[in-house]
């Protein structure tokens, strides 16, 4: 009897599963959408005048949106952690009523439109809101000042970082935590000493990309808070007044954008390589 014949075998790529594909084939795929990515860019780098930078940076107003965009910045990126930490460590670890209406609450801001979400900030904190009248009797005044800024950052850039932080706290395998209990560390202390640093990097993570989306929000600090330089313009809403008053200013701030979203969007994938590492 003839010996019967193994059916033929797919080539496979050293290293990898399956049939080999041919390499320049999905590069020339590829390079429509990453030179579509790439022109607006670049065309921006060209436009700036980059040995110019310095003195369009210089500008009263791009000075002033530079100098409030960081100190808003700063104030919602803290805000952001020491409100959102309990939350990401609430849907981490427990189950609770309406959690998954929660966990879809905290998504919400992502998806919605910045300008619905500025509106909704107006209708809650504003002169006719739906808070105006405790807020009147203690004479707050929020909307149009620089902490309508610092709400709506914290609106639109809080999921970000309670989104990273629920993924690090769940990574934690509970056993070490009840080991802590057991040795004696109180809730607080395995909190401290166990759970944070096993999950810092996600949170710093979280934290870098929400003080990025924080930095570059338009439309809901624009409804909320308006464009008065020196008062509420941020850079992003500067951009939009220097496009009609002087371009130059805005392609220099919109350099700094591009740097810092370039940088911080670096540190989050060197953080996320070296923890699979």
């Amino acid at each position: 009897m003839a010996p019967s014949k193994s059916p033929p075998t797919a080539h496979v790529r050293p290293g990898g599963v399956g049939p080999r594909q041919p390499a320049e084939l999905w590069r020339l795929m590829a390079l429509p959408l990453l030179v579509f990515l790439f022109l607006p860019l670049a065309a921006l780098l060209w436009r700036a005048k980059l040995d110019q930078l310095w003195v369009h940076l210089s500008d009263p107003v791009a000075a002033q949106a530079i100098r409030l965009s960081l100190q808003t910045t700063s104030v919602s990126t803290l805000l952001i952690v020491l409100l959102g930490t309990p939350v990401a460590y609430l849907l981490a670890h427990h189950n609770f009523p309406l959690r998954r209406v929660v966990d879809t609450l905290i998504d919400l801001p992502t998806v919605l439109p910045p300008a619905v979400a500025g509106l909704g900030l107006l209708m809650a904190f504003g002169r006719r809101g739906l808070l105006a009248a405790p807020l009147e009797f203690f004479g707050i005044e929020i909307a149009f000042t620089a902490v309508a800024v610092v709400l709506a950052q914290l609106f639109i850039a809080s999921p970000f970082y309670v989104r990273s932080a629920v993924a690090g706290f769940a990574s934690i395998e509970s056993e070490l935590k009840q080991a802590a209990s057991l040795d004696g560390a109180s809730g607080w202390q395995v909190f401290r000493f166990i759970v944070l640093p096993l999950a810092r990097t996600s949170l710093l993570s979280g934290l870098v990309m929400s003080w990025s989306r924080a930095l570059g929000d338009f439309g809901a600090t624009i409804l909320f808070a308006g464009n008065f330089p020196g008062r509420t313009q941020t850079m992003p809403l500067a951009i939009y007044l220097g496009f009609e008053m002087d371009l130059d200013v805005a392609l220099a701030l919109s350099v700094i954008l591009i740097a810092c979203a370039f940088l911080v969007l670096m540190l989050v994938k060197w953080l996320l390589a070296g923890e699979r590492e």
